[in-house]
């Protein structure tokens, strides 16, 4: 009870400190961030080397084998809904070093013709300290009667996570939006301080503090993009999140109990607020 109380006052503050502004639109798949998952979102979207959830195959498809059986999440952008709804969903699958992905990146409410997309994942580790990962992203036509399982103009992303020591992982996320060639290069890198401590049911407590940073360089020229996170975990089923994506402020807070995680996260943009729910279940 006591976790569940901090949980909603916090929710509610993070509601109250600034109201929006209006809103924009933004260019959906080539959209900075990528605005997948309220976890990664709390922490200031540096979660290319962390991607240890579900939402790894948008994030970096390494990360997929880093948890054994079948991860599902759903992200719903409640607020500020006027121009888009963005809200992403998929399946992660993980057994013995492999890992399958399939997730749909959904444009409701954009204006016509603008597409969406289904990304399909694969990764594989490569001894003990190094995975590599794969997505294909297939632009779907929007509106559409039919649902669409690939689709046109195929693009990719291809991922690579080592981790040199339990307690720290380096990652890269390589992009192509369209076309030939890589347009973006992220290089991320986390931290994890780890409680070795044994808890009543006889099992290690998460860690209790995280931190995590990314950069983001264009290949045309666009100016870099700097990503820094921070989780803490007051008890072991409530995280806390802060960070800056790319200049923006964002928080965030989560509540976990055995295989169901629900996460909420704000960011504060330059113009506008937005607010994501995201819950996964493993199983």
């Amino acid at each position: 009870m006591k976790t569940a109380s901090l949980f909603t006052v916090a929710v509610c503050l993070l509601w109250l400190i600034v109201p929006a502004h209006g809103a924009e639109k933004l260019p959906f798949e080539s959209a900075r961030p990528l605005y997948v998952g309220a976890r990664a979102l709390g922490r200031g979207n540096a979660f290319t080397a962390v991607a240890d959830d579900a939402t790894a195959g948008f994030w970096n498809p390494a990360g997929l084998i880093q948890w054994q059986g079948v991860k599902l999440f759903g992200v719903n952008k409640f607020h500020d809904r006027r121009d888009y709804r963005f809200d992403p969903k998929g399946i992660g699958y993980s057994y013995r070093g492999y890992g399958l992905f399939w997730g749909n990146k959904i444009a409701l409410g954009v204006d016509s013709g603008v597409p969406d997309f289904n990304y399909y994942g694969v990764a594989c580790q490569l001894g003990s300290y190094t995975a590599i990962g794969a997505s294909l992203k297939f632009k779907r036509r929007h509106p559409s009667d039919v649902y669409q399982f690939f689709g046109y103009e195929t693009a990719y992303d291809i991922g690579v996570l080592v981790k040199p020591r339990a307690d720290f992982k380096l990652g890269c996320l390589l992009q192509n939006l369209e076309g030939y060639g890589l347009h973006w290069i992220t290089l991320g890198a986390a931290y994890r301080y780890a409680d070795d401590t044994l808890s009543e049911v006889g099992v290690f407590h998460p860690a209790r503090f995280e931190l995590s940073m990314d950069v983001a360089l264009s290949t045309e020229g666009e100016t870099p993009e700097l990503y820094l996170g921070a989780a803490w975990h007051p008890f072991p089923y409530l995280p806390i999140r802060l960070g800056s994506s790319n200049g923006d402020v964002t928080a965030g807070i989560g509540i976990a109990w055995k295989g169901i995680r629900i996460d909420y996260a704000r960011i504060f943009e330059k113009r506008f607020v937005s607010d994501f729910v995201s819950a996964e279940l493993r199983f």
